[in-house]
């Protein structure tokens, strides 16, 4: 899917027919045919646009004569087994000659904020300060999904408090799961962000050297709060996994001490049951005294497991 954008002077962003200098044009899971096309208006090398469509696809940085691609890892959210989960795909921009052109596999909240009037003080034709835009938008939304995820690493803990299944185990696992490609793509975008740092044609006025920082700033911060809720998320992982264990020996060990005591009346009433003579058979009150006997030693071998804290 192809939609191409321009900023029109007292009128805002506009959706337009035509490429046009200084537009915007946003692809989404392009087709090859749609792939072509873009290259031959816009002069954006093949290999270029075709990057980002491979989901392994790292973060890096390319210039080819009046092209430069950026490649960068944004974050997502995503449904699995009823649950939300948190997912990266690589994001590529390429400021070409007269346009900025982006891919992605998927539509992204990133650029729907620029396409829905979200974000203010933008323009398509002031290509750098688009680019950054974009950049300091993606750094945020790491740090809005990291505190999502830490606000629901919480909501389950609390939970497994309760519950002790493994249904909440296996939601904090998705959640560190996510932690980790988190922090995987945030390392690979802080060497493109300092790559960029380097590349006049990104920072054409002061103010987009500062933006630059800015993001580079809020990219090394969510860095730092993914390795925190990464180590956090993962100690407490370690935590319940030892005490469902605990909670395991505790019943086994409970079971156990039942089954010894419930084993007296049998081998009791087992002896009492042989073809011989026994004590009390020709007593009026022989079968009281078996069970005042059982009583008597199932009361004794109950009272020596608890002192041993089988109970």
């Amino acid at each position: 899917m192809i939609s191409i954008f321009k900023s029109i002077q007292d009128k805002g962003l506009k959706e337009i027919e035509d490429i046009q200098a200084g537009c915007w044009i946003n692809m989404v899971a392009p087709s090859d045919e749609e792939i072509a096309l873009i290259a031959k208006k816009t002069g954006a090398p093949i290999e270029y646009l075709k990057a980002a469509l491979d989901e392994e696809e790292s973060s890096r940085l390319e210039v080819e004569d009046d092209n430069i691609l950026i490649i960068v890892d944004i974050p997502f959210t995503e449904m699995e087994y009823n649950s939300l989960t948190y997912d990266t795909y690589p994001l590529a921009i390429i400021h070409t000659k007269n346009e900025i052109v982006t891919v992605c596999l998927k539509d992204s909240k990133i650029l729907k904020g620029f396409t829905e009037g979200k974000v203010t003080s933008f323009h398509t034709f002031k290509r750098s300060r688009f680019i950054l835009q974009i950049l300091y938008r993606i750094a945020n939304f790491y740090l809005i999904y990291l505190r999502q995820i830490d606000k629901k690493s919480v909501l389950v803990e609390k939970q497994l408090h309760k519950s002790m299944k493994n249904r909440e185990l296996i939601q904090l696992l998705a959640l560190e799961k996510s932690l980790v490609y988190f922090s995987t793509s945030l390392k690979a975008n802080e060497m493109t962000l300092e790559k960029m740092l380097k590349l006049y044609i990104i920072q054409k006025y002061v103010e987009d050297k500062d933006v630059l920082e800015d993001v580079i700033v809020e990219n090394k911060q969510a860095i730092e709060m993914c390795n925190i809720y990464s180590n956090i998320l993962s100690g407490t992982m370690d935590a319940y996994a030892s005490v469902i264990s605990n909670n395991l020996n505790i019943v086994m060990k409970f079971l156990a001490a039942i089954t010894i005591v419930m084993s007296i009346p049998n081998m009791v009433s087992g002896l009492f049951g042989m073809n011989v003579r026994i004590p009390f058979q020709n007593s009026p009150y022989g079968f009281w005294f078996v069970i005042a006997i059982v009583a008597g030693v199932s009361a004794t071998v109950t009272w020596v497991l608890s002192k041993k804290g089988m109970f």
